[in-house]
């Protein structure tokens, strides 16, 4: 299961995040609609691992729910991942690189796309989570 319990009693919450890179060289972000939590704020594209699921099956399967896009697991790289507490979880997230993929992203569910330079990308404001992987796209691309 996607959850577990660390010893403070906060369980703990796996999600995988993909930074889908164009042939520019941008990265797509994604605005978490009104109503959802951490809403406005810019996020890599992605979900929670469900039962069953590797974090490249997840973001297959993501990928295309959210955005239309399709992709394969041989074509995500891993690059990094984040560890951050949250008030009520703790938040585990590897982040893949994914520069090949079919279709034109488009928001299936109520956020904003925008691609953008990862050099430019701390004019987004982003979960507290996503923030520190920047750095690793700056140098990687």
């Amino acid at each position: 299961m996607s959850e577990a319990m660390k010893e403070d009693g906060k369980r703990i919450l796996l999600v995988a995040a993909c930074a889908l890179v164009d042939a520019d060289g941008r990265v797509l972000l994604s605005q978490r609609p009104p109503g959802k939590q951490l809403a406005g704020l810019w996020e890599f594209p992605g979900g929670k691992v469900e039962p069953g699921e590797t974090p490249e099956e997840t973001l297959v399967r993501e990928l295309l729910e959210e955005i239309g896009v399709e992709t394969k697991t041989a074509c995500l790289a891993p690059l990094t991942f984040a560890s951050h507490s949250y008030d009520d979880f703790h938040l585990l997230m590897p982040l893949y690189v994914c520069r090949r993929f079919w279709g034109t992203p488009q928001p299936r569910e109520g956020q904003v796309l925008k691609w953008v330079r990862p050099l430019k990308m701390r004019d987004y404001p982003m979960p507290p989570a996503d923030a520190p992987l920047i750095p690793f796209l700056i140098d990687l691309l």
